[in-house]
């Protein structure tokens, strides 16, 4: 592998107002067995969790101009695809059934799904994972986000996670950090166990990472996958996001990364919106002047319940048509003409055997 080597893009992608999508996950949420599964994490199953409100089409029109020399873009979706999507040589459509177990699916956990990403055939060794709400904003240069053999990460800048258990009525990110940290603990205190010191000393790094574009690489969570497989085992059993399973993409890779030494933390430029908090009209407003400079952003839904027609949702959307009003090459329509017919899109195709998916 070169610095110069392709980067691909993954995107996981839901529409909550799909009305074949809704009755799939209410007859899931009814079953017994996901009852039976533990109680939920805070704002683990609400609207916003699944809502689109066209965050991907601004994402990928932020992807083509700051970051032009992208390589693949899969976009992992449940049997799904966005009406104004055009078909491309440059963008492929995952489904579940081609990357998950059948006895696993259907699952509305975005941490379960992601814990199969670097299993999509084909998908490069460096990649960037994306949730749909998170936008570059500003030239990408890829030294900045990957070094040989390694990547670059961001603390939030929330509060560091408080010391102790997982607790329900925290947040997922703060279990998901103290989950991570609780096994670097049990494996730095092994006899046998590599970077002994580095794992112990990141064990007692309570912050959160940041809602940010995830530089990855395929053959480490590969690794991970046989070293943590207690980890992967409990967040590919869930069917709705728990409030203490573990995150093994979106934290523990990363936080182990860190120990390892193939992870550095880096200080880029950032912002993050809660578009359901009270300053979010203004956070969105400063956006204007920040564009070229901040690295990446996020606006992130935490309307929850909120009618689509939300007046806060409507905003998000003005605000990002702002942003980015140039069309991107995977759009096949205007904006200004609602589409209404998703066009024909074939399955992904089947998963070779590089993808283990009866794993």
């Amino acid at each position: 592998m070169t610095q110069h080597s392709a980067i691909d893009v993954v995107y996981l992608w839901v529409d909550g107002n799909d009305p074949t999508w809704r009755q799939k996950r209410n007859a899931a949420a009814a079953r017994p067995s996901a009852q039976r599964q533990g109680s939920p994490a805070a704002y683990g199953n609400v609207e916003g969790r699944f809502r689109d409100n066209d965050e991907l089409r601004y994402s990928l029109r932020a992807l083509e101009r700051y970051f032009p020399d992208h390589g693949h873009v899969y976009v992992v979706t449940d049997g799904q695809s966005p009406a104004w999507l055009s078909p491309s040589d440059r963008l492929t459509l995952v489904d579940h059934r081609d990357l998950i177990p059948a006895s696993s699916l259907p699952t509305f956990d975005s941490a379960h799904i992601e814990s199969y990403v670097h299993r999509i055939p084909g998908l490069s060794e460096r990649f960037f994972y994306f949730n749909d709400d998170v936008f570059f904003g500003a030239p990408v240069r890829p030294a900045e986000w990957f070094f040989d053999g390694g990547v670059f990460a961001a603390w939030s800048d929330e509060p560091a996670v408080g010391a102790g258990p997982a607790h329900p009525e925290d947040s997922f990110q703060a279990n998901a950090c103290r989950r991570s940290i609780e096994w670097l603990k049990a494996r730095a205190a092994e006899p046998a166990a590599p970077r002994q010191s580095a794992g112990m000393r990141l064990a007692h790094t309570l912050r959160t990472f940041a809602h940010a574009p995830r530089p990855m690489l395929r053959s480490m969570l590969f690794e991970l996958e046989d070293l943590a497989p207690d980890l992967f085992s409990a967040v590919r059993s869930t069917v709705f996001r728990l409030w203490d399973q573990p995150a093994v993409v979106s934290d523990f890779a990363m936080r182990w990364a860190l120990a390892d030494g193939s992870a550095q933390i880096r200080d880029y430029r950032h912002a993050y919106v809660s578009s359901g908090e009270a300053g979010a009209a203004q956070a969105m407003a400063l956006l204007d002047t920040a564009m070229g400079e901040l690295d990446f952003f996020c606006i992130n839904d935490t309307t929850d319940d909120a009618d689509p027609l939300d007046p806060r949702l409507l905003h998000v959307r003005e605000r990002l048509q702002a942003l980015f009003p140039t069309p991107s090459s995977f759009e096949r329509a205007p904006l200004t003409q609602r589409d209404t017919a998703p066009p024909s899109w074939p399955r992904s195709r089947n998963m070779s055997s590089e993808s283990r998916v009866s794993g």
